[in-house]
């Protein structure tokens, strides 16, 4: 049978594919919003981690399993921030093969000239999809990214950091 011919719930049947729609559109929602302030979303989460965390400087593999990514792709997305000076990257003297990332003051400043913008995406959507079933799906989708079960074994170990 084509693909037009299937019904419509059997052509949106993948959860996967469901959430990786959801997850691109949304990326492009809030990458838009947040565009005035020169981060692109996954950034202004990175730099939010980090902020979130005080003066208790993240390791690399840490921020990884907070942020649910693989550590390269971390290495990846810091590098920008760290050659605008909006983070440092520091060896862990508990750990010397570790690296510690640490907000500078213009880290925190972009962080919070960025946080306006971020608020009012979060209030646009909010408002178009609903307070309340916007928690709802926020609580679902942490219920999905905290599920060990859908971790493949290779990862089990990296995913249980967080």
């Amino acid at each position: 049978m084509a693909e037009q011919e299937l019904p419509v719930l059997e052509r949106n049947r993948c959860n996967c594919a469901a959430l990786r729609k959801a997850s691109r559109h949304m990326t492009l929602f809030y990458d838009a919003a947040l565009e005035p302030s020169g981060l692109r979303s996954t950034q202004y989460a990175m730099l939010t981690e980090i902020h979130r965390r005080g003066d208790a400087a993240p390791a690399i593999g840490d921020l990884a399993g907070a942020l649910v990514m693989d550590q390269s792709t971390i290495g990846q997305n810091l590098r920008p921030l760290q050659r605008d000076g909006l983070v440092t990257l520091e060896r862990d003297e508990a750990d010397r093969r570790s690296r510690l990332v640490k907000l500078t003051r213009a880290g925190r400043s972009r962080l919070a000239d960025a946080r306006p913008l971020w608020l009012a995406a979060q209030e646009k959507f909010e408002n178009g999809f609903g307070k309340r079933a916007a928690a709802e799906l926020r609580n679902l989708l942490a219920g999905i990214a905290g599920d060990p079960s859908l971790v493949p074994e290779r990862a089990e170990l990296h995913h249980q950091k967080a």
